[in-house]
């Protein structure tokens, strides 16, 4: 079975973790390489303006196979430096290439977002969840640190008090819980969510695609940067976007008062 599927419509590209028979869990090596070839594949391919990622089945993703982890074979019976290699060159790979994308990326959470789940729900950049969505920090529960990045993603989100609550605790939060925190931007009824998160993806979409491209560079760089480093990249990523033809094109239907027709150019 095919660990990902990728669909593409008007600049827009659903990607659907497609492992039902794990929850769609996101530590095994096919699903890793899968998941970050198809990242690579959305920031070189100027086509693509946004992105929604879903999964298949009753569960967005149970992060890690905990079955897996049973027996001699789980990585309790790996030496200590084999599994810091496989973290580095394994899971944490996805939030790297999260990291380096450009396309602005929707979660659209359709069930249980646990563990690693709920840290790949919030290294995508907006998120709309499911009335059945469900949302858990829960390494605690396995006695387990999140190993993908989870303690610098959760608090950039909803603030430290509560990503706390989340990481110490490991209880869920539903999907009316993690909207009144922050962590997702709307709650939809099950059958409505893929249609709101395109509907979302095309207002996204309808922008000058290398502007929001940029944006969200800067953005990204604005989480780990001073004022001052940020007011530097803004003037010379501003720079950039004077020069465009979307610009011109933007300011030339703004004045004409028609609707502008971006090119990416």
């Amino acid at each position: 079975m095919t660990p990902l599927l990728t669909a593409q419509q008007d600049g827009i590209v659903t990607l659907t973790l497609n492992a039902p028979e794990t929850r769609n869990a996101i530590s095994d090596m096919a699903m890793i390489d899968a998941l970050t070839a198809a990242l690579a594949a959305l920031n070189d391919d100027p086509s693509v303006r946004v992105a929604i990622l879903t999964g298949a089945g009753s569960a967005f993703s149970s992060g890690g196979n905990v079955k897996a982890m049973a027996g001699n074979s789980g990585r309790a019976a790996s030496s200590p430096l084999s599994n810091r290699e496989w973290y580095r060159t394994g899971i944490q790979r996805i939030p790297r290439g999260f990291d380096a994308l450009e396309v602005p990326v929707i979660a659209a959470v359709n069930g249980p977002a646990i563990g690693a789940g709920c840290d790949l729900a919030c290294m995508c950049d907006l998120r709309i969840a499911s009335e059945n969505a469900v949302f858990a920090e829960s390494f605690v529960k396995l006695g387990l640190i999140p190993g993908d990045g989870g303690a610098w993603l959760l608090p950039r989100i909803i603030g430290q008090a509560r990503a706390r609550e989340m990481a110490f605790t490991g209880d869920p939060i539903t999907a009316a819980e993690a909207l009144a925190c922050g962590l997702v931007s709307q709650v939809v009824p099950p059958e409505d969510l893929l249609p709101a998160a395109n509907r979302l993806a095309a207002r996204i979409a309808a922008n000058p695609p290398a502007t929001v491209r940029l944006t969200k560079r800067l953005m990204r760089e604005a989480e780990r940067a001073d004022l001052e480093t940020v007011l530097q990249l803004s003037a010379a990523m501003q720079t950039i976007a004077h020069a465009t033809e979307d610009h011109r094109e933007a300011v030339e239907a703004f004045v004409a008062k028609r609707a502008p027709r971006f090119s990416g150019a």
